[in-house]
């Protein structure tokens, strides 16, 4: 039987109660759904699901999406990237439901679940593959350290009252040292989240790059940088300086010593996205950043015709 993986914001009673009837519609479509244990709990027993329809509860190891058609997300960007961690490794596609705030991770919205559940069950979607970073942490030559990033890797300071001096290095070649509270590396994904609140760029998802950003640097030259998506990124920590962090995606961490070194790349392995309909990127821009368009005429092509020229 078709399987899908359900992971769910369980901080909202509201959220509880649509999971439920995410598993009572799946499974009157066909679909079967698995759920991490300890989010079911967090549901309780009177869920009111008969036990025939009841969904199968997994623990949540790296291998619990595996041979499942799709990873359905219900939540915020934190869910999903907390969701990214068990799909990524199955290579199954991610689909999020944002029942948080601006969720813009997310491809369907509260109001539009069941068209997503119908295309979900139909099969009537795209997938579209996100590039990841792969970071690395090493000092004097011995790896501390291995993990990933779908939105962003940054190395930032752990003190309030030293600021973080660093050596960026690009292919191998020094560009800029400089003093900071910490320098981002970010995928396409990321743009919109931590690099786009510390100056960076707003890049298209089907852009194939990386960004470099300093945050709150003291230096001359600290501007944003778009570069290949096959470059080598490295940050160094001053070892006169204070300690720093890696931190990815918010979600794991790595501690960087004085001397430290911070290796960032391309990841080989992409996290899939499920796409249900062809909308411009500029279109979600808009949308979720409550965007000011007025005054916007458009190309002629999208011009209503004048009631002269019509007559005519």
């Amino acid at each position: 039987m078709r399987e899908v993986l359900l992971v769910l914001h369980t901080g909202r009673k509201t959220n509880l109660e649509t999971a439920v009837e995410v598993v009572r519609s799946l499974d009157e479509r066909g679909v079967r759904t698995r759920v991490l244990a300890e989010e079911w709990r967090e549901v309780g027993l009177d869920h009111g699901l008969p036990p025939e329809r009841a969904p199968l509860e997994v623990p949540g190891s790296p291998d619990c999406a595996r041979d499942a058609e799709a990873v359905l997300v219900l939540g915020g960007d934190g869910t999903l990237l907390r969701a990214a961690d068990l799909a990524r490794p199955a290579g199954v596609p991610l689909l999020g439901v944002n029942l948080g705030h601006v969720g813009f991770l997310a491809e369907a919205e509260e109001e539009s679940l069941d068209d997503a559940l119908d295309a979900l069950a139909a099969g009537t979607y795209a997938v579209e593959e996100r590039m990841t970073i792969d970071a690395t942490v090493r000092s004097n030559g011995t790896v501390l350290g291995r993990t990933w990033a779908l939105n962003e890797a940054v190395v930032e300071k752990v003190t309030r009252e030293r600021i973080l001096e660093v050596v960026l290095e690009v292919d191998g070649r020094p560009v800029s040292s400089f003093g900071c509270d910490g320098v981002l590396c970010a995928t396409p994904t990321g743009s919109t989240a931590y690099a786009f609140s510390a100056g960076g760029p707003l890049v298209w998802p089907e852009v194939q790059a990386l960004l470099v950003v300093p945050s709150n640097a003291h230096a001359l030259f600290a501007r944003p940088m778009v570069i290949a998506p096959e470059s080598r990124v490295a940050i160094e920590v001053a070892a006169t300086g204070p300690a720093a962090v890696l931190d990815c995606d918010g979600r794991r961490t790595v501690s960087v010593p004085p001397g430290g070194r911070v290796e960032l790349a391309r990841a080989p392995e992409p996290v899939r996205m499920i796409r249900l309909a062809a909308n411009p990127f500029a279109d979600r821009l808009v949308r979720k950043f409550d965007l000011p368009v007025r005054g916007w005429r458009g190309a002629p092509r999208n011009r209503n015709p004048r009631p002269d020229a019509a007559r005519h």
